[in-house]
């Protein structure tokens, strides 16, 4: 419990101290924003910055930073210093830097971001790739509520239909009509079930693994059939909470509704680092649950059936909640792994809509031509969602290129913003490093992971590394061209 409560103290360090130094690099100001400039009624909308830090909040939360922090609790305290380094020195930029440049460009979405920074080629390739990943998101989190509440009351299709209808109202009603009214609710129910476990763990200030215990790998200690790696699928298993791409998909909804500039650091900075904390509280949680001395969590219980080392994050979560928060928190956890992944799904197919109309030109502002994109939009997500109906484990096969794909956005953001800052000649080492990681991990995770290529050790990490070094010299060969050109 030490080393939590030191990450935790480091966390919020993180935020007064580099949070403000990665602002003044970027140099916030008081020009006019999107939302003053194009005011529309719909996506430009002049909201208050406590609730655009909510909606912010939940947009990039979800389940995320509490389903992957259980599931990287199993490699151990490695994970306690993924989340706070990840997060402080790579997400919480990552999650500004992206926001703040999208609202430099007028709000314009990932795609056209990283287009006019990597290129017009990269621009498309970014489009069909982005609006694929969240109509995938949108699909799975309409089926995976509606499974768990069919099984409570009704049936799994009429919850199916009720969740996709909620979609299309949500995706073309003005943002201040549904997810600015009810989104601060759900993002206070997660933070108030994150407090109440933290609670819990301080009162109950378990013996669970410290950073000084070691940071090899916990899961295969345990198991025998665990073969993870730390390097790279702990990078790739935590990624809300420590860095995620799909963030740089949601961060220009908010960037369209802030009135200056300097709200910028609070609401994307803050945000990010508010998800490390809940992250990281739950990662303690899973600690607990798989590891605590003189007995797992599970043992302690005593749920019997489905429980141990294998147990899933949502059924971990189900156990913790009851267990330690009874009724209420029976009713938190339905909201964390109902209602969060909903209004997860319909951001995401918001955000689809919105870059599709940045990338074919088409104003939002009238409910026409909102139906020209969305209708389109929803058809395809309907047929990716009758797919998943149809045929779980080739859906499931696809679903687990996601993880992977998600950080592979990190890291091309995380590049488009390298190329910013250089070209504004400003610290361009705050994006670099952690772009120069996540290619490496992105590249080996490719090779060596048993979900994706499974290569041998030995053939899968020299491929990776030298995919990634290939990367890496192609933006030092850019750079040295630049600064010949700026020098000329």
């Amino acid at each position: 419990m030490v080393s939590f409560v030191i990450s935790l103290l480091a966390l919020v360090l993180g935020y007064a101290i580099y949070g403000r130094f990665v602002e003044k690099v970027f140099a916030p100001d008081n020009r006019p924003t999107p939302v003053m400039q194009k005011a529309d009624g719909v996506d430009f909308i002049k909201l208050p910055e406590w609730k655009i830090f909510m909606i912010q909040f939940l947009n990039i939360a979800g389940t995320g930073p509490i389903f992957g922090a259980i599931m990287g609790a199993k490699f151990g305290p490695s994970a306690y210093l993924w989340i706070v380094f990840g997060c402080i020195f790579a997400g919480a930029v990552h999650d500004y830097l992206s926001g703040m440049v999208s609202m430099r460009n007028g709000g314009i979405g990932l795609p056209e971001v990283i287009g006019k920074y990597l290129g017009n080629k990269m621009r498309k390739a970014m489009l069909v790739l982005t609006v694929f990943l969240l109509m995938i998101v949108g699909a799975v989190f309409i089926y995976s509520p509606a499974v768990i509440l069919g099984n409570m009351v009704g049936t799994v299709s009429v919850w199916v239909v009720a969740i996709l209808v909620y979609y299309v109202i949500a995706t073309l009603l003005p943002i201040k009509e549904i997810i600015g009214r009810i989104y601060p609710l759900f993002a206070f129910s997660l933070l108030f079930m994150a407090v109440a476990m933290l609670v819990v763990m301080i009162t109950k200030w378990p013996s669970i693994p410290e950073l000084w215990d070691g940071l090899g790998n916990k899961a295969a200690e345990t198991s025998p059939t665990w073969k993870d790696n730390i390097f790279p699928c702990l990078f790739i298993v935590i990624s809300c909470g420590a860095i995620s791409g799909f963030h740089a998909t949601q961060s220009p909804l908010m960037g369209r509704c802030m009135a200056s500039e300097r709200m910028g650091r609070p609401v994307f900075y803050g945000a990010m680092i508010t998800e490390g904390i809940v992250a990281l509280i739950w990662a303690a949680v899973g600690s607990y649950f798989f590891y605590a001395d003189p007995q797992p969590g599970y043992e302690v219980m005593a749920t019997g059936g489905n429980s141990g080392f294998l147990t899933p994050a949502p059924q971990v979560v189900n156990i913790i909640c009851k267990d330690w928060l009874g009724v209420a928190g029976g009713i938190l956890a339905l909201i964390g792994v109902v209602a969060a992944p909903i209004s997860t799904g319909d951001t995401a197919l918001r955000s689809a809509r919105l870059i599709i109309a940045d990338f074919i030109k088409v104003e939002q502002r009238t409910m026409r031509r909102r139906l020209m994109i969305t209708v389109p939009l929803f058809l395809c997500t309907f047929s990716l969602l009758m797919w998943q109906i149809s045929s779980p484990d080739g859906f499931g096969a696809l679903w687990q290129y996601l993880g992977w794909f998600n950080q592979c956005l990190t890291a091309i953001t995380l590049w488009s913003l390298t190329v910013y800052l250089v070209t504004e000649k400003k610290q361009y080492m705050i994006t670099y490093v952690p772009a120069v990681f996540m290619t490496f991990v992105c590249a080996t995770y490719l090779f060596v992971s048993r979900q994706l290529l499974s290569f041998p050790d030995a053939v899968g990490y020299p491929l990776g590394f030298a995919v990634a070094s290939g990367i890496w010299g192609y933006y030092h060969v850019w750079h040295s061209k630049y600064k010949k050109k700026e020098n000329n």
